[in-house]
């Protein structure tokens, strides 16, 4: 059974908890009226404080409570265990030192590494050239009983600690990694976000100067249809003849003529 129980809480998509039934609103009510009696009973006892009431459960209501987050909290090492796994509060990269290894640069991550690392890589690559020299090294002799663990195996094994130091300052530095790479993203958003609107406002500036062309080369049509419309109500004056039927000139002309022909 429990076997079972492990297994179900180490699901990756794990059954509610079987006391979840328990959270019903009735016994939330019952909860909440067991603690506002609670401090008229100096020995409290459940279904004594609850005497008037029906269906008090026979399990403690103190189970319906909350957890103290604030008794978390206050522990150095806050955590939490939630489906068989433990949590920390404030989630920290534990050092190669805690988790019980050869830490050779220090521990303190605002101090100044740099001068340990590249002892450290320096040191790593001594070891591997004396690695290759032992390696080529000739076997023992066969008339020793009881050989000495061979050389290799020391620079092996010291190799094995320096790759370890290596692998954990990396570690170590990816908080700092992360953020610069963010960072580094930002800034080419950033540009990405100015190139983008400095191609918006050449395009506008293009923009604005085609309409600025278009509104020229309609007030220029206006205003030669305008003198043009004025031209043809003057040449439509010009070609009406005039009218001479109430003009004293000719009428003395034609009396003129007649007067001629009577005295010819």
């Amino acid at each position: 059974m429990d076997d079972e129980l492990d297994g179900e809480l180490r699901n990756p998509f794990p059954s509610p908890p079987s006391h979840y039934t328990k959270y019903t609103s009735h016994n939330l009510a019952l909860l909440a009226l067991y603690n506002e009696r609670l401090p008229d009973h100096p020995n409290p006892v459940q279904h004594q404080v609850l005497s008037d009431q029906t269906d008090v459960p026979e399990w403690p209501l103190s189970q319906l409570e909350k957890p103290r987050i604030d008794w978390i909290l206050d522990e150095p090492d806050a955590y939490y265990d939630v489906f068989g796994d433990r949590w920390f509060v404030k989630d920290k990269i534990p050092s190669l030192a805690e988790l019980g290894g050869n830490q050779l640069y220090p521990e303190d991550p605002s101090a100044d590494r740099r001068p340990a690392l590249t002892s450290i890589l320096r040191s790593l690559l001594v070891t591997y050239s004396n690695l290759t020299s032992s390696v080529l090294a000739p076997p023992p002799p066969m008339s020793v009983t009881d050989p000495e663990a061979p050389e290799w195996q020391g620079h092996v094994e010291w190799i094995t600690v320096l790759g370890q130091n290596l692998m954990a300052a990396a570690n170590d530095l990816r908080p700092v990694q992360a953020r610069g790479n963010l960072e580094l993203m930002m800034r080419r958003q950033l540009d990405l976000r100015r190139e983008e609107t400095k191609t918006l406002h050449a395009k506008c500036d293009v923009l604005e100067a085609k309409l600025k062309e278009l509104r020229s080369s309609a007030e220029l049509i206006s205003n030669f249809g305008s003198k043009r419309g004025m031209l043809d109500t003057v040449m439509t004056d010009l070609s009406v003849p005039p009218d001479t039927s109430e003009n004293p000139t000719s009428v003395e002309q034609d009396d003129v003529r007649r007067w001629a022909e009577e005295v010819g």
